[in-house]
């Protein structure tokens, strides 16, 4: 049983819910995806010089420096670019009813930060509480970036809802009834994405993790009926991992601290990523609770 308010935010998708449709959409995200990056690689070039470019692109696999950092979150402007092409291009339909009622978008939004701000500094408080972390960015530079930092993070994340909650999850519940599908196919291709190999033997507990975010975002749009509330979440939860805390080894570049541990230890990294699965499905019940 599908919530009222869910079934009216997949009311445009119901218009031309083909499942080519669909495919040739998402052929057109990956391929604006791929035109805005190229692009970028390539006007990255001059600025970088032939001495410095490639040890520099390189690192774009564990952005380890501001600029990469900043690079690989500009990207994500043509994931979003993407969606916003494919839903009138093939579908017909607005991009602007991939993000639900105005009204109601931003009251899920803006209530998630609400809710979220004070619960996420309280974990980070925790973390600095109770491990050593260690000094990463100068705050200097961190507060510098910070304002670009804030806008590129709201873009990368919104483009992931937008695609993955939003134009996926929108299509395929006017196409088909199962929530497997609907809920759970875009949620596995989410977590798919996030497949790090630098992770290691810690791989099972942190796809776990993405898995449990992705299943409890396509939950609260599900209830909600806009990505006001998952857009919030992820976006409150990406500020916290790409600019307080970062994972050593993953995305450090704009983080003021980062943990003692990296991505392949087996000893702590587990137990931290347990401790942030569970972190996970108690706000997913909170936020459940305040729509």
């Amino acid at each position: 049983m599908r919530s009222p308010l869910f079934e009216a935010y997949i009311e445009p998708a119901r218009l031309y819910p083909e499942t080519w449709r669909l495919i040739v959409g998402l052929l057109v995200v990956l391929l604006v995806y791929v035109g805005v990056f190229s692009t970028m690689l390539v006007a990255a070039y001059p600025a970088l010089g032939p001495m410095a470019y490639f040890g520099w692109i390189m690192g774009l696999a564990a952005p380890a420096t501001p600029g990469q950092t900043l690079f690989v979150l500009t990207s994500f402007l043509g994931m979003g670019l993407g969606v916003l092409i494919a839903t009138p291009a093939l579908h017909y339909r607005e991009p602007g009813s991939l993000f639900g009622p105005a009204r109601d978008w931003a009251r899920g939004f803006f209530g998630a930060l609400k809710v979220l701000v004070p619960a996420y500094a309280l974990l980070f408080g925790l973390a600095f509480a109770t491990m050593p972390l260690e000094a990463n960015l100068d705050p200097a530079t961190w507060a510098r970036v910070l304002p670009l930092a804030l806008v590129l993070i709201l873009i990368q994340t919104g483009s992931e809802e937008l695609l993955f909650r939003g134009y996926l999850q929108q299509q395929l519940a006017a196409r088909f009834a199962w929530r497997a599908v609907w809920m759970g196919l875009p949620a596995l291709i989410f977590t798919a994405l996030h497949y790090n190999p630098a992770a290691g033997l810690n791989n099972a507990i942190n796809l776990i993790g993405i898995l449990a975010f992705a299943l409890a975002a396509a939950d609260l749009t599900e209830r909600s009926g806009s990505l006001g509330t998952a857009m919030g979440w992820h976006f409150v939860n990406n500020v916290n991992a790409l600019l307080f805390t970062s994972l050593k080894g993953t995305i450090t570049g704009l983080a003021l601290f980062v943990t003692p541990f990296d991505v392949t230890d087996t000893t702590t990294a587990p137990w931290a990523m347990a401790l942030d699965l569970i972190a996970i499905l108690l706000l997913w019940r909170l936020l459940r609770a305040l729509i």
